[in-house]
């Protein structure tokens, strides 16, 4: 990869169904020099999300602004400070935050950016981008804070092989939850239970509301939906009194022609259940402690990330693609450059504007 230009994928088109290669463009630009009070950063690895196909058909989602034919397509990752003007942060500081598509970024560390350091914890720099990165955060806090499971109730999650899922299934499998997965395919059901799960619906092969049925006789205590569509609407037939449902994501419904109208939501009422929107960055403060104990929990075993890694920046559309065609597993990761000390020291130039 070359090191003196800024690699950056751009809108090219809006996406019509599943994103293809002609809505992307790959454009060369100059390195970017870091003026006062600004820093530069070189990445080391991009997460990849089902939301991105949303920016880049314009919508406004996840607090970033709509995107431009054109623009450089929004995206977290994990980035190392090569070259500082800011007092905050010194070259060697690893961050997670909002990069963009691109192989480096100028900045100012803005509010918009949601930069955090991250600290040593024993743990890769890679799980920035994913299980100690907004997908953990996600899973953690929408989980305890939205879920609030107890001991012995019973968690359904959806996509339970996905990035937030496989999380899901993990942390309420360690709470003492008996947890009920859902996912595509034998493989992915196969991996779910492997995570502490006691079932999995292969939602593929098997009807969804007769296994409910037979796996949640009593109902279901806590439904993790990363999904939306038919499945919630199983769901929540199936809910135990006092039930709670966490509103996470939909991917089932991006690629809709027309919103999937749901008309069973009444039977929130005759259990006294409640479904509850979520966005992981209203709970920006309970972030640090998250990510303690989620590098808590890997480090002693009791977590495994699970994650897909395309190697090389070129691939990051074939990587988005993966998320709307079931191919992926686990967080999708792209590997730019990798681990910090893997990186070659900043071309001595590239100090300053």
């Amino acid at each position: 990869m070359q090191e003196d230009v800024n690699l950056q994928w751009c809108v090219a088109a809006r996406p019509q169904g599943n994103v293809r290669p002609d809505d992307f463009k790959l454009r060369t630009a100059p390195l970017p020099l870091p003026g006062d009070g600004e820093f530069l950063l070189r990445t080391l690895y991009l997460g990849v999300r089902p939301v991105m196909r949303m920016y880049m058909q314009g919508l406004p989602a996840a607090g970033e602004r709509p995107l431009d034919v054109g623009d450089v397509i929004h995206g977290r990752g994990v980035a190392q400070v090569v070259a500082s003007n800011h007092p905050q942060y010194a070259p060697g500081d690893v961050v997670q935050g909002q990069i963009g598509w691109q192989t480096w970024k100028k900045s100012s560390g803005t509010a918009a950016e949601r930069f955090i350091k991250m600290p040593a914890t024993g743990t890769p720099f890679i799980y920035g981008a994913g299980a100690t990165g907004m997908n953990g955060f996600s899973a953690y806090c929408g989980l305890l804070e939205c879920g609030k499971p107890k001991p012995g109730e019973t968690v359904v999650v959806s996509a339970a092989a996905g990035g937030v899922g496989s999380t899901v299934v993990q942390i309420a499998h360690i709470l003492g939850c008996r947890v009920i997965g859902i996912a595509g395919g034998s493989d992915k059901c196969a991996l779910v239970r492997s995570l502490g799960a006691e079932a999995c619906i292969d939602y593929k092969n098997e009807p969804i509301a007769e296994r409910f049925a037979e796996l949640c006789p009593d109902g279901i205590d806590v439904y993790f939906d990363n999904v939306g569509g038919e499945t919630l609407a199983a769901v929540l037939e199936n809910l135990a009194r006092d039930s709670r449902i966490v509103l996470c994501g939909s991917i089932s419904e991006y690629m809709r022609k027309e919103p999937f109208g749901l008309t069973n939501y009444t039977r929130l009422r005759s259990v006294n259940a409640s479904m509850n929107g979520f966005f992981v960055y209203n709970f920006a403060d309970r972030f640090e402690q998250a990510g303690r104990q989620l590098a808590e929990w890997i480090n002693s075993g009791k977590l495994k990330p699970v994650q897909s890694v395309v190697e090389g920046f070129e691939h990051m559309p074939k990587a988005l693609a993966a998320l709307y065609d079931g191919s992926n597993v686990g967080v999708q990761i792209c590997r730019v450059r990798g681990e910090p000390e893997e990186c070659k020291p900043v071309p001595p130039d590239i100090q300053s504007a």
